[in-house]
């Protein structure tokens, strides 16, 4: 059965992890004063500063932090600083026991894919593809912080996931089905194929979406999971933005969409705005959602947070 995260608050305590790539000192501490003002409380994880090239201390330094904002009472949520590359290799040093035990409100994007979809299947918490703390700043669309604050903040259901006025969603396939949410950014999700925490698609509702691809690269990673039969099983299939990903041999998103998956014949809704578009909806990974192609509707069936 999923865990649903206590709700969060107005006055709550943000515990702030770097938990993939570096962000630079000034960004983070902007978006921190920015939450203070919102009226978040907030914890810094020993790491979250670090710098060590491409990555943010060791595995093991980034998944202490994580760990110590989960076994700590005062945090209510966790929030990374970005995504980036390596959040693969903090999961290895996790205690999933633990964190089902002190289940939190943990909100991302990009490489945290991998961490979400980890959590739900060693954990059962239901997470939430949605902001990072960069995002937190005034030029982010108020959408954005709606979606996050109906997400987290209310405790209820259904939950239909729209999109911001004149971003239509287009559904390709047509289907009626219903299963817990998984998936996130392309590339990191075909990252945890082969591995101890390969991502579990039968009966559920797979999102995806990707950026700065080339479209032929984009290619590849579809077919890799369809081939590894990430499709075959699944109940549906939610597109979200290629952002900024690059036609490629005259071949488009929207085209390999339609040679690529909509002859799988699962249920597919396309256009999501979602992770590294300028809108994101807030998804929760791990919830049991509805997706009708009939009506062009994503629905979230349960509250995704408890009192």
């Amino acid at each position: 059965m999923p865990v649903y995260p206590p709700i969060l608050k107005r006055g709550d305590t943000i515990g702030i992890v770097t938990l993939g790539s570096p962000l630079h000192s000034d960004t983070i501490n902007n978006s921190i004063s920015f939450l203070r003002n919102m009226g978040f409380q907030i914890v810094v994880g020993n790491y979250v500063y670090s710098d060590d090239g491409f990555l943010a201390g060791t595995d093991e330094q980034r998944a202490s932090d994580l760990m110590d904002m989960f076994k700590n009472p005062k945090v209510n949520m966790i929030l990374p600083t970005r995504g980036g590359v390596g959040v693969l290799g903090i999961l290895p040093y996790l205690d999933y026991e633990v964190i089902a035990a002190n289940p939190k409100i943990l909100t991302g994007y990009s490489d945290i894919s991998v961490l979400m979809n980890a959590l739900y299947q060693f954990s059962d918490l239901v997470t939430f593809s949605s902001l990072l703390l960069f995002d937190f700043r005034a030029t982010t669309p108020a959408y954005n912080f709606d979606q996050f604050f109906e997400a987290t903040s209310k405790v209820v259901a259904p939950r239909v996931i729209r999109n911001p006025p004149n971003r239509a969603l287009s559904s390709k396939v047509a289907g009626n089905v219903t299963g817990p949410i998984v998936g996130g950014n392309l590339s990191s999700i075909v990252d945890t194929l082969g591995t101890t925490y390969e991502i579990d698609t039968k009966g559920k509702i797979i999102f995806l979406e990707e950026t700065h691809e080339p479209i032929n690269k984009v290619y590849r990673m579809i077919n890799h999971l369809k081939i590894a039969g990430k499709f075959n099983d699944c109940a549906g299939i939610v597109m979200g933005e290629c952002t900024e990903c690059q036609t490629a041999y005259g071949t488009s998103y929207n085209d390999l969409i339609d040679e690529v998956l909509v002859p799988i014949g699962k249920a597919l809704m396309t256009n999501l705005a979602s992770a590294h578009g300028i809108y994101k909806a807030a998804i929760p990974i791990g919830a049991v959602a509805n997706l009708n192609t009939y009506n062009n509707t994503l629905t979230v069936l349960e509250p995704t947070v408890s009192l």
